[in-house]
């Protein structure tokens, strides 16, 4: 049986494949670089406002690079989000590139398949979410990016290896992931309304949820699989 229709198909290919494999490792190396500032909520809120008009564009394209490329923790991004804008617009536009981010990780999974998928995510970690995605289906992944603290990201990845439908995937990652941004979000907001006590009051519970979902996920992640 011959995979490609011809040379120049297979030559194709490869070349696409090569051009795509040389961006993500540079993305990943600029992020690395420069994670330190990105993790720095007083740094990215400046940075992103220095945009004017096109900063929710920017605060968009970063909160979708940061499911891509998991050094950067999204509810950072979405604190800055509800500084700069607002509860409402912080939530909105956080959901909207974690959309954008999460059907990339599915589309470039499905496109290039697992070779791909472990040349940019630990084996070790896709293992383990190839298995839960397997065992688990939608209701129970609905719970997992519900509870913080997990490394929900790797669930788009996996997704795309399956027959999972992109927009199934896309609600459920949206109705379980609202909650927690807009906890985020809501602090964001606060802190800027000069509200100091409500802001921690919110952070801590997201921090303290996130803490119990990481310390847990194997324990969470093997009951939902029963579940499923």
């Amino acid at each position: 049986m011959r995979v490609f229709r011809s040379p120049e198909s297979r030559r194709r290919t490869i070349l696409v494949g090569v051009g795509l494999l040389v961006a993500v490792v540079g993305l990943y190396v600029l992020v690395r670089e420069y994670a330190p500032f990105l993790t720095d909520s007083a740094e990215l809120r400046a940075f992103i406002a220095g945009y004017g008009p096109l900063a929710p564009l920017v605060f968009i394209a970063i909160q979708a690079a940061q499911v891509v490329v998991a050094p950067i923790p999204g509810q950072v991004i979405g604190f800055a989000g509800g500084y700069l804008f607002g509860a409402l617009l912080g939530t909105v536009y956080s959901l909207t590139g974690v959309v954008v981010g999460s059907s990339l990780a599915f589309w470039l999974s499905r496109r290039y398949g697992r070779p791909f998928v472990e040349a940019v995510v630990r084996t070790d970690a896709m293992e383990r979410f190839d298995a839960f995605v397997a065992e688990a289906g939608l209701p129970s992944m609905f719970v997992a990016f519900l509870i913080p603290g997990l490394p929900d990201d790797l669930l788009c990845f996996a997704g795309g290896l399956t027959d999972i439908r992109l927009r199934r995937l896309v609600v459920v990652m949206v109705v379980g992931r609202t909650p927690a941004y807009v906890v985020v979000t809501l602090s964001g907001s606060s802190l800027a309304d000069g509200d100091l006590r409500l802001s921690l009051v919110l952070l801590a519970v997201l921090v303290g949820s996130a803490v119990v979902g990481y310390r847990r996920r194997e324990r969470i992640l093997s009951a939902l699989e029963r579940l499923g």
